[in-house]
């Protein structure tokens, strides 16, 4: 059987743990070339290209801090010197810290939107420069977008952003066949929600008697989705954003 995306180069931001690793090793098994792209881990990057490459996959990591734009220019230049363009790109780094707004500081303010958004449209910006007519970008926004739980407004600011943009950029790109989706996880078990203390205890306890399905997510429930949104299984969907968050809205 054909692979979804044989013959396609992906981007994946962010990808050396948590969603981002899961859905390089997704878009690989679909036969994309992937650019797994990391700011400071290194080795996870590495240990995710091991994993494609040893399945027979084709990845390379390249170090880019997207919140910077001469880093997001270097990104584009090596993906174009390595695999020549893009097809696909997955809008996946981010990062979020919550406090009251007693404790909103513009530090606190431009880490996280100088990542969650600047950083997305930066790499959009070059992303769009080495991709033909037709490809699929695909943005990781987050059920924070619209649920907008407490001490969570400088996070949930950038997500309801990235909605924002998603359906902007769908229309901007429309004209040249390029769509714009983003996926919006619930809270999803990684390596980040385990050191943040989110995944344990009465946190979690609260967030599965909330979520119909009752359990909260793992990156491999967030990836199929996004394979999805690359391939031309979605060719008439764009400016979307689906929510995967067992049904917690």
């Amino acid at each position: 059987m054909a692979k979804k995306l044989e013959g396609k180069v992906a981007v994946v931001t962010g990808a050396s743990k948590g969603i981002g690793a899961s859905i390089a090793k997704h878009l690989a098994e679909e036969g994309a070339s992937v650019v797994v792209n990391y700011s400071s881990s290194r080795e996870g990057a590495d240990a995710v290209v091991k994993a494609i490459t040893g399945k027979g996959g084709k990845a390379v990591a390249i170090g880019a801090n997207l919140s910077k734009a001469d880093e997001v220019k270097k990104l584009f230049a090596e993906t174009k010197k390595a695999y020549g363009k893009v097809d696909v790109l997955v809008n996946n780094a981010g990062i979020y810290q919550f406090a009251p707004i007693g404790e909103v500081t513009p530090e606190l303010f431009h880490s996280q939107f100088d990542l969650n958004v600047l950083g997305l449209l930066l790499a959009t910006q070059e992303a769009v420069k080495l991709m033909a007519d037709g490809g699929s970008i695909v943005n990781i926004s987050s059920v924070v977008a619209t649920l907008a739980p407490p001490n969570s407004t400088v996070y949930s600011g950038t997500k309801a952003a990235v909605n924002a943009i998603t359906r902007s950029l769908a229309q901007e790109l429309g004209p040249r066949k390029i769509r714009v989706n983003a996926v919006n996880p619930g809270l999803v078990e990684t390596e980040g929600v385990h050191s943040a203390g989110l995944s344990e205890g009465d946190f979690r306890k609260q967030i599965e008697s909330q979520t119909p399905l009752g359990r909260i997510g793992k990156p491999e429930d967030i990836a199929p989705a996004v394979v999805f949104l690359a391939s031309n299984d979605s060719a008439w969907i764009t400016g979307e954003t689906l929510y995967i968050s067992g049904g917690m809205r």
